[in-house]
């Protein structure tokens, strides 16, 4: 069965680029951003690991980590990153997990058999610290990601686990939020003394900071 947003993220034990790695405990108090890839070597993945790369400093700020799968292996890896750096001018500092035996690739059912036996889709998993799945998304091995929807994604998690909001389509940091129905007029007048506008009683538009 495939992981569902809610589900503890399963734990694992497995080298990496940076060694050995428990990954509840590199998850810590961080959120993670968990990523496949089909295999080194390859043109959109090289392009995807070198973005990642050059977003470092965003996902710090979010308090987030990278963690990059392929199905091949550390020695692999390595070598692979040296082509990401040169190409995409950038310095790949993040973990890439080298899971050439498959095992985390079936767990989190990164391998569907349409796209390949063998090599894992591109799928993403965004971990909040409590070790919950908070948003899956899966890509085709022809179709690289978009970051800054990946950004976007970690941004509105993080603002509704603060505030206690839904974010409206599109919706990014600076704009409005939607107040959940489940708030009553006179719980949001007290929680959100900044006020809100009623468009309808179950559309409810506000700001936070």
């Amino acid at each position: 069965m495939s992981l569902r947003i809610g589900d503890t993220a399963p734990n694992f034990e497995i080298e990496t680029t940076k060694g050995k790695i428990d990954f509840h405990e590199f998850i810590g108090n961080s959120w993670v951003f968990f990523f496949s890839h089909p295999a080194d070597f390859t043109p959109v993945c090289t392009t995807e690991m070198g973005r990642t790369a050059q977003l470092a400093q965003e996902f710090e700020k979010r308090n987030t980590k990278p963690l990059g799968l392929s199905t091949d292996t550390v020695d692999e890896h390595n070598k692979w990153i040296l082509d990401v750096n040169e190409t995409q001018k950038t310095t790949l500092e993040f973990p890439i997990v080298a899971d050439d035996k498959h095992v985390i690739a079936q767990k989190y059912a990164m391998i569907h058999p349409g796209e390949s036996e063998t090599a894992a889709v591109r799928s993403v998993f965004i971990i909040d610290p409590n070790k919950k799945i908070r948003l899956t998304m899966t890509y085709p091995m022809s179709v690289g990601r978009n970051f800054d929807e990946i950004l976007r994604v970690i941004d509105a998690l993080q603002t509704s686990d603060k505030h206690g909001v839904a974010t409206p389509a599109d919706w990014q940091v600076g704009k409005k939020v939607i107040i959940p129905p489940s708030v009553t007029n006179e719980e949001a007048k007290e929680k959100f003394p900044q006020g809100f506008d009623e468009v309808k009683p179950y559309l409810r538009y506000t700001d936070v900071k």
